[in-house]
């Protein structure tokens, strides 16, 4: 039996061009399958075959798991502690083995090793085609659409099969049964059956590649494309950057009479492309990235990440877009949060910030509306300013002496430590489980329990507009909150 079992194993080995170490661990798993079934529970079975003779050894083993963990399969681990009494020198994560019987080759049946045997090698195939292909460090994946699979498209490359979820097409793409396709690589998942290179036509690194491929001057280093925002299918920015004084980035990118955007562009069923140019200032990169837009003038807040940017009326639906691509792409392609206005808007806006200061100012400081005006005059927006703004900085102001910039900052430093004390009570309201959510900073503890939120269950209640409009956080850091404070409704 041992003979036949070697002259199976090289016969298979040569026939499917696999290793023989491939079809030892193929008949090693099927008749550790057939041993597990004589056992209640799930137990571990390791059977080892020897190369040369053939002759086989079954070994039953147990996992050693730390003692505080405890057994998660009774019949699979051991604690720590249990095995040092029978392994004095046994570390975590060790083995403990013990020879059982091994059941014969002819009692598992010559299919059920046959199928274990063959699917064990359609693995290594597949995985050896697959390690072939992204040996070659190509990132675009070019291929023909084979077929349809729950909606998705499945894309052959050679003997390599690329996934094209539907959502990762670009709208309205009408691809059939044989086109020809290009896509970028955005996963290689081992562990998903069928086609485990998942990709994409709609991912803003499709349309970076794509002009990559376009621009020679990219790969050379001379250009480099920083960031890359994309509304599929309709509209798209790039930002780039020259390395080279000698290189025009933006003309480089679009080409002779615009033959290089035109390539990507056609690639991408019309998809329409800003090039941007990319600068180490932000706010310049935002008037960058609003074209076509002229941008009157901007006001950066650099603690809310978020810029107001005021444009005359004649620009306002260029600046917003249609259903507000424009500011969107924008904002999406320089990080910064983009508020479009008007302005008499800005001005109204920061007429109604001047007050909210002042008001601050004569509460907390206790000084008149002259003083909270001068302060506000000379850039002052905060208590956090006035206490630690640099002395001689407060001393530059010729409306205020010595002593009066130490009593304003004296003034500023009790404020603080009073709001300090009143945050941390408030902290204190709030009950244990939702102070240990993980998201939530002492301040926004405070705002919570200000707006009546004490347990866990009052945030989970909670919808992401109201969350959103009692603490000033964005949509999606809302959401991600409420699903956190509800996951124990799911797992209790």
């Amino acid at each position: 039996m041992n003979r036949e079992l070697l002259m199976l194993v090289d016969a298979i080995s040569r026939e499917k061009n696999v290793d023989r170490d491939v079809v030892f661990g193929a008949v090693e798993l099927a008749l550790a399958s057939a041993t597990k079934k004589l056992y209640e529970g799930e137990v571990d079975i390791r059977v080892s075959i020897d190369r040369e003779t053939g002759v086989y050894e079954t070994f039953r083993r147990w996992h050693v798991v730390p003692d505080e963990a405890g057994l998660q399969l009774p019949e699979a681990e051991i604690l720590h502690f249990e095995a040092k009494e029978q392994i004095g020198e046994i570390d975590v994560d060790d083995y403990i083995e013990e020879p059982v019987e091994s059941v014969p080759i002819g009692r598992i049946g010559a299919q059920a090793a046959k199928q274990v045997i063959l699917q064990k090698i359609r693995d290594a195939e597949r995985e050896q085609l697959l390690n072939d292909f992204l040996s070659r460090g190509e990132k675009i994946f070019v291929g023909t659409v084979k077929r349809l699979d729950k909606g998705d498209m499945i894309i052959e490359s050679g003997r390599v099969e690329g996934r094209l979820r539907r959502n990762e097409l670009i709208p309205k793409e009408n691809l059939r049964t044989g086109d020809r396709v290009r896509a970028m690589i955005i996963e290689v998942d081992p562990t998903l059956r069928g086609p485990q290179i998942v990709l994409s036509r709609s991912a803003p690194s499709f349309m970076i590649e794509l002009f990559r491929q376009e621009v020679p001057e990219i790969e050379q280093g001379l250009l480099e494309i920083k960031s890359c925002a994309r509304d599929s299918g309709s509209r798209a920015k790039i930002a780039v950057l020259s390395r080279d004084k000698r290189v025009d980035p933006i003309g480089t990118c679009v080409g002779v009479r615009g033959s290089r955007v035109n390539a990507v562009t056609n690639e991408l069923a019309g998809e329409r492309v800003d090039i941007v140019l990319w600068s180490e200032d932000p706010a310049q990169f935002v008037i960058g990235a609003l074209a076509p837009a002229n941008v009157q003038s901007i006001v950066v807040d650099e603690e809310k990440h978020a810029m107001d940017v005021v444009v005359d009326e004649e620009n306002l639906a260029i600046a917003i877009g249609r259903g507000g691509q424009n500011v969107r792409l924008a904002s999406e392609l320089t990080g910064w949060r983009i508020n479009i206005m008007t302005a008499e808007e800005s001005a109204a806006k920061q007429a109604q910030e001047s007050d909210g200061i002042r008001a601050l100012f004569v509460d907390k400081l206790d000084v008149d509306e002259e003083v909270a005006d001068i302060l506000i005059a000379e850039g002052f927006t905060s208590l956090e300013e006035v206490a630690y703004v640099p002395m001689q900085e407060m001393l530059e102001i010729e409306a205020f002496d010595e002593e009066t910039v130490q009593e304003l900052r004296t003034r500023a430093k009790d404020a603080l430590l009073t709001a300090e004390i009143v945050r941390e009570e408030k902290v204190e309201e709030v009950s244990q489980d939702l102070r240990d959510l993980e998201g939530l900073t002492a301040d926004l503890i405070a705002r919570l329990s200000d707006g009546g939120v004490h347990t866990r269950d009052d945030l989970a209640d909670l919808a992401v507009d109201e969350l959103t409009e009692l603490i000033g956080i964005d949509d999606a850091s809302a959401k991600a909150l409420i699903l956190k404070a509800r996951e124990h409704w799911f797992t209790t």
